[in-house]
Order: structure tokens, then sequence, then C-alpha cells
């Protein structure tokens, strides 16, 4: 059995975050949820087109219009799904955002729970698609899966996938948050959780918070010594992964490994 470890996601600082009382750049949210409805008829017409072509057929914020549409009903949403997208600096940063980050944009319990559930239900199909499969030939599936999970994350954190002799996933941990080059003391606990689990090779994910997904000297380094600290302990690594908003790359496929 496949154990996911969802550690509490971040709040994502927007890149053009505009003061909640400046009007001039950005309607109250307050004021846009108490707004009349325009027309009943906007939202069949968003429902039929997602009907007819899927996801693909509506623009980000008519996805959050109409999550917003199910929470605050007889109310216009359409601005305050573009102002909340704005703010947040996407749709990604947008659903990832934690509770109390949206809370602080006057959003209620309600609409809150619309967007997590939302956010909650995309990451439990990703993880459909590379439960029960060998990873290495699941490989865009999985990209997908952590891309999804951590490229909005306002801080560093490093995941490691846990993989049995047929290459089948054990468990998916988050090992800590923070910079990988004050990491070098969990390259012990690491391999020490291998071993626990029974895991013969291992996959290292973290995040670039600034959204280049290019390794670093310490991502290198780091990824040195757990590959050292493995071969005594019959631990493969067989990739690090970094992730960000703009992509991910793979140390393997570079020829750092």
């Amino acid at each position: 059995m496949v154990f996911f470890n969802r550690p509490m996601p971040r709040p994502f600082r927007a890149r053009h975050k505009a003061s909640l009382h400046d009007a001039a750049l950005l309607p109250s949210l307050t004021a846009m949820a108490d707004a009349p409805l325009d027309g009943a008829g906007h939202r069949a017409r968003l429902r039929q087109r997602l009907f007819d072509g899927g996801g693909e057929a509506l623009l980000d914020h008519e996805l959050v219009e109409y999550l917003l549409a199910l929470a605050i009903p007889r109310r216009d949403t359409k601005d305050q799904a573009k102002a909340l997208i704005a703010r947040f600096g996407g749709i990604g940063p947008l659903l990832a955002a934690d509770a109390e980050a949206l809370r602080r944009e006057g959003l209620s319990d309600t609409v809150i729970a619309a967007l997590k559930i939302a956010e909650a239900t995309a990451l439990r199909l990703l993880e459909t698609r590379i439960e029960g499969r060998p990873i290495l030939s699941s490989w865009d599936a999985l990209g997908d899966y952590l891309s999804a999970t951590m490229a909005h994350l306002a801080i560093e954190q490093v995941r490691v996938l846990f993989l049995n002799a047929k290459n089948l996933l054990l468990a998916n941990e988050a090992m800590w948050s923070g910079s990988v080059d004050e990491a070098s003391v969990h390259v012990r606990e690491v391999i020490a959780r291998a071993i626990a689990l029974g895991a013969t090779a291992i996959i290292i994910v973290h995040n670039h918070p600034s959204g280049d997904p290019s390794p670093s000297s310490q991502d290198i380094r780091l990824t040195r010594d757990l590959i050292e600290a493995g071969r005594h302990m019959r631990v493969t690594v067989h990739d690090h992964v970094i992730v960000g908003s703009q992509g991910r790359s793979s140390m393997k496929a570079m020829g750092l490994i």
C-alpha cells in the first residue's frame, strides 16, 4: 500500500499583490461577494461549455468562477475569480494556498472549502496515475503529480520516493523543509528510512520557490552525498527531480547522476 504524506500547503506570495483596501487597484472581495448576479444564463453557458469541451474549454478564471458560484449562490463571481487569481499569481498558487491565507483575503470558510476540495481532488486524481505502477515507466505521470504538489510552495521542501526492487512506490514522504544546503544532516535519515521500508531505490524531489528548476551546486552536492551513502547500503538513487513554477528538471537526464 502506498502512503502519501501530505504536508500542509504553504501560502504563496503573489507576484503583484495589491492591498485589500486599495479600491483603485483591486475591488474589494467582500463587496464582490455581495454584488447582484448579472444573469443566471451566464453560469448555464459555462456549464454547457464544460460539458461540451471539458476543462480545456474554460479559462482559469472561469474554473475558479464556477467553484465560487457553487459556494456563493445568486451572486456574480466572475470579477472575484479574476481578482483572486491576480492576487495569488495564478490558479495553481491560489488552490495551493492554505486556509488562513485565503481567510485573510476575506473569503468565507464555505468558499475556502470549495477551493481546497478542488485541489484535493486534482491531487488525488494524479496520485491514481502512479499508484501500483513502476515509477520509472510512469515518469510523465509522476512529474505531473510532483509539479501539482510542490511547484507552488513558498518554501523549499524535500520529498523522497521510496521504491522496491520492481520500482513500485512504497512510500512518498516529505522528509524536511528548508534549503537543501542545510540538509546534509538528513542524508543518514533518508538512508535509514529506506532500510526501514525495505526500499532498494529512492528518488529525491524538491522545489525551488523562485520558479527556476535549474539545479544549484548545493543540489548537486546533496545528490552525490546521498548516492555515496546509499551505495554502501545497496540503496540506489535513481534521480533528483527539481520542480518549480517554470517547469521541472531531472539530474539524471542532465547527466549529473
